[in-house]
């Protein structure tokens, strides 16, 4: 019997934890108890961004003063194939984080007079990675099979080593997890946190706009969380009428469930009322239109010299593969390349559209022919698992290249 009723409190908790939609605060606030020294460091990002976003609101030029194009990966971590969500529903996330943080949302209307003037476009653009860290051709999205069911807070979904998937360079990207998430619609670390958990982390139902309803159907979730990764906090300041550091969101007594309407007010803001329509309140997407010229600043002095966000602005995310340059460096003409030289388990070859259909050849260093397939796609992988350590010519019309077996 006691098993029992220990079984339904975990339950009922767990699924009133599941009624969040924010997950932030409790996971960041586990990471400052349990690593002093990031909370430190943590504390020391969050003052160089307010004393920044200060500056910027007295007239200051900060770092960063045109649009930020932002390269983005998306880590798809899937149970099940409806888990494996499709590129499309990716794109639609991308799409929606440009449209909110460049204030192009439809719903701009349903921001009421008050706060008009205070509505921001913040300037940011987002958009999935042409080039990974070592400089291949990428669609912005990785997709890994798991066998882990449900992700909680804590991170692992964020390593190989527990089944989830490990960052990309963290100061070049933002890293976007998706997974079966139980505790909330997503969570985020924050600025000057350790740099190989740093990114966000979605709930597979919370992210994109295709099929999706209920309070997560416009890809909002992402909007909030992205807030957080750029150092805003929730609207209320996460106490009773506590305090967010932004000058222009009125004090707020608490979250803000669903979807409200009309006027209300806490905290004796008096005619102001409550913001309870910012992107970092807690109400159901349909009603969040807008962040505010202060949350812009804050956000935007991320990228400020000595920022925690500066490196990202000479990121190579979104530049063209470079890899036909290091080919040509290894005397590769530039038509065509093997990736990764040497290679363990796998090699990509690169010959481009014009060679599909052909038909490559592999030898070994002996000069007999080993292996024999067609060129299907542009960008073709294949398994090396069956062959032995060594040496090996890859070849198709016009295009030869040695590579290692290791």
């Amino acid at each position: 019997m006691r098993t029992l009723f220990v079984w339904l409190f975990l339950l009922t908790t767990l699924l009133s934890i599941a009624q969040d939609r924010c997950a932030s605060t409790d996971y960041q606030s586990a990471l400052r108890t349990t690593d002093p020294r990031q909370a430190l460091t943590i504390a020391t990002t969050e003052s160089f961004l307010q004393q920044q976003s200060i500056r910027s609101l007295t007239g200051a030029r900060t770092a960063a003063e045109d649009v930020i194009r932002i390269p983005v990966v998306v880590h798809v971590l899937y149970n099940n194939a409806a888990q494996n969500i499709s590129e499309a529903e990716v794109k639609s996330q991308i799409d929606a984080l440009n449209r909110d943080y460049r204030r192009l949302n439809a719903d701009t209307v349903n921001t009421p007079e008050r706060f008009r003037a205070l509505a921001a476009d913040v300037g940011i653009e987002f958009y999935l990675a042409t080039a990974d860290p070592k400089g291949h051709a990428t669609n912005g999205i990785v997709r890994k099979y798991t066998s882990t069911v449900n992700w909680l807070s804590n991170d692992k979904i964020k390593s190989s080593s527990t089944n989830g998937d490990d960052a990309w360079d963290s100061k070049s990207y933002l890293n976007i997890w998706v997974g079966n998430l139980i505790g909330g619609a997503g969570y985020s670390s924050a600025p000057g946190g350790d740099a190989g958990k740093d990114g966000i982390v979605i709930n597979t139902a919370a992210f994109g706009t295709i099929d999706r309803g209920g309070n997560y159907s416009m890809g909002r979730a992402a909007v909030h969380e992205v807030g957080h990764w750029l150092g805003l906090k929730h609207i209320w300041g996460d106490a009773q009428c506590g305090d967010d550091g932004i000058g222009d969101t009125p004090p707020q007594g608490g979250y803000t469930l669903n979807c409200p309407s009309g006027f209300r007010s806490t905290c004796s803001n008096g005619e102001t009322g409550d913001m309870y329509m910012n992107y970092m309140d807690y109400t159901a997407d349909a009603c969040m239109n807008l962040f505010t010229q202060g949350q812009k600043k804050k956000m935007r002095a991320s990228f400020d010299a000595n920022g925690p966000r500066a490196a990202m602005l000479q990121s190579k995310g979104l530049r063209e593969p470079w890899l036909e340059e290091a080919a040509r460096i290894d005397g590769v003409t530039p038509s065509g390349a093997v990736f990764p030289n040497p290679a363990s388990n796998e090699i990509s070859l690169n010959l481009g559209t014009a060679s599909v259909g052909k038909t490559i050849r592999i030898f070994n260093a002996n000069g007999v022919q080993v292996h024999i397939f067609q060129l299907t796609t542009a960008v073709q992988k294949l398994n090396l698992s069956s062959f032995r350590t060594g040496v090996y010519f890859i070849a198709t019309d016009g295009f030869s290249q040695r590579f290692i077996k290791l």
